[in-house]
């Protein structure tokens, strides 16, 4: 097993307690090249891109809620607690239009986030781009936009292929995962 697939693993586990199915696949084993190149994504949008960190996590953590990956979900938690995020606005960041814990550019992120994980009907709506350039610069938007999508690609690739007992919560009545 690859380190960084290890790495991954143990903060499953240290988050989510012991995991107990095993992988579809070795996908990384069998797509290293394009393990790496996500990986590589990941990288360049954690220490190279104009975001904060923790705006980030908080996208990432929204995004894996909505598909309910329990992987990702713990994987984010953790870091936003080694960001030390306050317990609240991890715990928040699903209900977060009820909370006033978050920034306006958080909140404009966190629903861009919605807005590209749910794009089931087509585009995201105009009226949330707006508020993302109220925001964020063009290059911030695009790597706003490139975080969602990644979260996104990994928890298709977690859920399809991988290797954690299941989803997280239940579905609402909009058909997303509830924490």
């Amino acid at each position: 097993m690859h380190l960084w697939f290890a790495l991954r693993r143990q903060a499953l586990h240290s988050f989510c307690g012991e995991v107990s199915m095993a992988a579809r696949l070795e996908y990384g084993k069998l797509a290293p090249e394009g393990m790496e190149k996500m990986r590589a994504l990941e990288h360049w949008l954690n220490a190279e891109a104009g975001l904060e960190r923790a705006l980030l996590e908080l996208v990432r953590l929204r995004a894996s809620l909505m598909n309910g990956c329990e992987y990702c979900i713990g994987l984010h938690t953790g870091e936003l607690k080694k960001l030390n995020e306050p317990e609240g606005r991890i715990a928040g960041v699903a209900e977060w239009r009820g909370s006033d814990a978050y920034t306006e550019r958080e909140r404009a992120a966190l629903e861009w986030a919605e807005a590209v994980t749910d794009i089931q009907q087509g585009h995201a709506p105009d009226a949330v781009w707006e508020k993302v350039r109220e925001h964020f610069t063009d290059a911030e938007a695009v790597e706003l936009t490139l975080a969602i999508a990644t979260i996104n690609a990994w928890n298709r690739i977690a859920i399809a292929l991988g290797d954690y007992p299941g989803h997280a919560g239940r579905h609402d009545a909009s058909g997303f995962v509830t924490a």
